[in-house]
């Protein structure tokens, strides 16, 4: 149950993104935070890329000024506001409705692949780490190290060239659908 609670208590939860909110009773906006929060650390570690920690910057300050505003609000709209996750779950919402895992089963399929690379890599370092020689290590180690970020770089710069594509296809049809339209409008004067 959402309840209004001390002010204070609320300010000092709310430097943990997720826990103000849930310090009030909304349990899904504090765990969508908190999740996302610390779900950005763990990818941040995970693929050594400290890049990723400026958005968990934005998160962090989106957490605090969202609990300490949902503390400010009045009454009556405290009481009404509905808690919800920050990513709708609900398979009846107009989100899921938009993003089906037909539509994007490739995106899917290749952050799996991505995810699977990553650990079959760790993994074979662990078992070399015990085969090659210590000044052998060293050399494997030190390249080893930046192999997961250029193929997170590669992947970044790939994406941006398909959103790239796709909205230089769209605007080209968008064109070619008005010429057709005014070519049609010309034949038939």
């Amino acid at each position: 149950m959402t309840k209004k609670k001390s002010g204070f208590l609320t300010f000092i939860f709310s430097w943990l993104p997720g826990a103000g909110e849930m310090y009030m009773g909304f349990m899904r906006m504090g765990v969508s935070l908190m999740g996302l929060f610390w779900g950005i650390i763990a990818l941040s570690i995970f693929f050594n890329t400290g890049f990723l920690m400026l958005v968990d910057v934005i998160v962090w300050f989106y957490g605090f000024f969202h609990a300490n505003n949902l503390r400010a609000m009045d009454d009556e709209d405290f009481y009404a506001l509905e808690d919800h996750y920050l990513i709708p779950v609900d398979t009846d919402s107009e989100f899921w409705s938009k993003i089906t895992i037909e539509k994007y089963r490739r995106l899917l399929a290749g952050v799996l692949i991505v995810f699977g690379a990553a650990v079959l890599w760790n993994s074979i370092l662990d078992l070399l780490y015990w085969i090659f020689p210590d000044y052998v290590w060293n050399y494997v180690n030190s390249i080893s190290r930046f192999v997961p970020q250029i193929v997170l770089g590669i992947g970044i710069i790939t994406v941006g060239i398909f959103l790239i594509r796709g909205k230089k296809q769209e605007l080209l049809e968008e064109d070619g659908g008005e010429e057709h339209a005014g070519e049609a409008e010309h034949s038939h004067s």
